[in-house]
């Protein structure tokens, strides 16, 4: 039996995200998508108010911090992006397109604690031509070198294309764009609204993947490595190139047979037609002391190890330090993974390790 004949992988099946209360700016209601998704709130009776900013979200339900925060991670929040300057996005590409800030996935390592601090609610942004008009100047600023827009920086927009169509949106966009490339990176499985888009090889979709051990411990409601790999297979039939992001890359006892296992599975699993121009990105654990304190506020039972004793500082961009791996750790992670990585797929191309 060929690999494109395989069995598809049963699963009980992760739910597209549905949230609990939405907040409307009043302007948003003035564009078609903010239209849409009044329609769409409101034939699946879900309670809603209004809001003059996206920015400002007070008084959400709960008696607890803990119980706040996970209200904010199940409210959804649309407004109009005003700032239209785009973030640069190192390494994964030139700049951070914003369609969606926040994620409805509870990742205890995930660096979205801290840079979006008090406001962890989901906002998305109806103004999507308005953010498109920007990506163009970026584009032909930089003509005719490719310029690479990370749609992922502050959010996993597959969670929510189901509500927003953005995706669709920006793939459209970038197929018609020589200079323009489009790459966003996935926990979640829900690709079937992207699988019949003209995209003409612009865009590039990736699968954060990890150990059993990580996805079970620290990465709570999003899919699971099953169904990311299924989906992972549907790109690839589509044609758009595909990648893989390790991340975060941690050590534990048991790393080797984790990792081993990961992608030995992934071997396995994954349609022969997956593995043509396949991408990985390699991102160790890192954590800062803010980050630190908000964690283990938020998820008191954590098992995520950030013992700053054991860790190397490293300078952060936001002007923080960072806690990474010490360099003998650093080394041992990146040669194991990449061995394996160039052992199941010898034609695929690490992009970093970081």
């Amino acid at each position: 039996m060929s690999t494109l004949e395989r069995t598809p992988v049963k699963t009980k099946g992760t739910k597209p995200f549905m949230p609990d209360l939405v907040f409307f700016e009043p302007d948003a209601l003035n564009y078609p998508k903010g239209q849409r998704i009044m329609d769409w709130v409101k034939a699946k009776d879900i309670p809603y108010r209004m809001t003059t900013s996206h920015n400002r979200i007070t008084n959400l339900p709960g008696e607890t911090e803990v119980e706040k925060y996970r209200m904010a991670k199940k409210t959804l929040v649309v407004g109009i992006r005003k700032t239209l300057t785009f973030d640069q996005s190192k390494p994964s590409a030139e700049y951070a397109i914003p369609i969606s800030t926040g994620c409805m996935g509870h990742c205890h390592y995930c660096y979205l604690q801290t840079t979006l601090g008090a406001k962890p609610y989901i906002r998305v942004y109806v103004n999507t031509n308005d953010i498109l008009s920007a990506a163009k100047g970026y584009i032909e600023e930089r003509a005719p070198e490719i310029t690479r827009f990370e749609a992922a920086c502050t959010s996993d927009p597959v969670g929510l294309e189901h509500i927003t169509g953005s995706l669709g949106e920006l793939i459209r966009f970038m197929a018609d764009e020589e200079w323009g490339r489009l790459r966003f990176v996935t926990k979640y499985h829900h690709v079937d609204p992207l699988l019949d888009i003209k995209h003409n090889g612009h865009t590039r979709i990736r699968f954060s993947i990890n150990s059993d051990y990580i996805i079970k411990q620290f990465e709570p409601a999003t899919s699971r490595f099953e169904e990311r790999i299924e989906a992972a297979g549907k790109i690839a039939r589509a044609g758009y190139p595909l990648g893989f992001i390790i991340a975060p890359i941690i050590w534990y006892d048991g790393w080797e047979e984790g990792y081993g296992e990961l992608l030995r599975k992934l071997g396995e699993t994954l349609p022969q037609d997956a593995t043509k121009d396949l991408t990985f990105e390699l991102i160790q654990h890192r954590f800062t002391k803010t980050s630190k304190a908000v964690i283990e506020k938020r998820y008191p039972k954590t098992k995520l190890e950030m013992d700053i004793e054991k860790r190397k500082k490293k300078w952060g961009r936001w002007g923080q330090n960072k806690y990474v791996y010490p360099d003998e750790q650093q080394n041992a992670l990146r040669e194991f993974i990449t061995e394996r990585i160039f052992e199941h797929f010898p034609l695929s191309r690490i992009e970093y390790f970081t």
